[in-house]
């Protein structure tokens, strides 16, 4: 793959995080269900992991987690390094443990959450912001809804997969 290639290919998934993304900042942040909103990013950082494995899904995460820490209020430089481990993780899940399409893509889009969603509990839970109780509820509701948002989200990075020539993707 030549360098103008690989550029295409990330700008493509640059493109592509952008409905994610407004998806979860204007749109569904609007409409909560079971009392919460789903967090996309992660969802698109499994994807995106699953689909171009450890190397790729650790830059797709460092980049989205700029973009989470510098759009989002209250955000810190947590969520940068958070996703980026999250990519490497599912993109090494994806090659050596799970099935490397939708119900990989589903199965890491849950880890990738769980462990976001753990990273707050014990992080409002040091700061000493909440109960475990109250956070626990709130957390596998968000859990919930965010996988459900799974499949569509890989649906759009595996087109754009497949469009930049991805070949693992059956």
């Amino acid at each position: 793959m030549t360098t103008q290639d690989w550029l295409y290919k990330w700008f493509r998934y640059a493109l592509a995080l952008l409905p994610v993304w407004w998806l979860d900042a204007y749109l569904l942040s609007r409409w909560p269900v079971w009392g919460v909103t789903p967090v996309l990013l992660p969802v698109a950082v499994a994807a995106v992991s699953v689909l171009e494995g450890v190397s790729g899904g650790a830059g797709f995460g460092f980049g989205t987690g700029l973009l989470w820490a510098g759009a989002y209020a209250g955000s810190d430089g947590s969520r940068v390094i958070l996703l980026t481990l999250l990519g490497m993780l599912g993109g090494a899940l994806s090659r050596y443990a799970l099935a490397q399409g939708l119900l990989g893509c589903v199965l890491c889009s849950a880890v990738t959450v769980g462990l976001v969603e753990l990273f707050h509990i014990l992080r409002e839970l040091f700061l000493v912001r909440a109960t475990f109780a109250s956070m626990a509820g709130v957390a596998l509701a968000q859990l919930a809804w965010s996988v459900c948002w799974s499949p569509l989200v890989y649906w759009l990075f595996a087109r754009v997969y497949r469009r930049v020539g991805g070949d693992r993707l059956a």
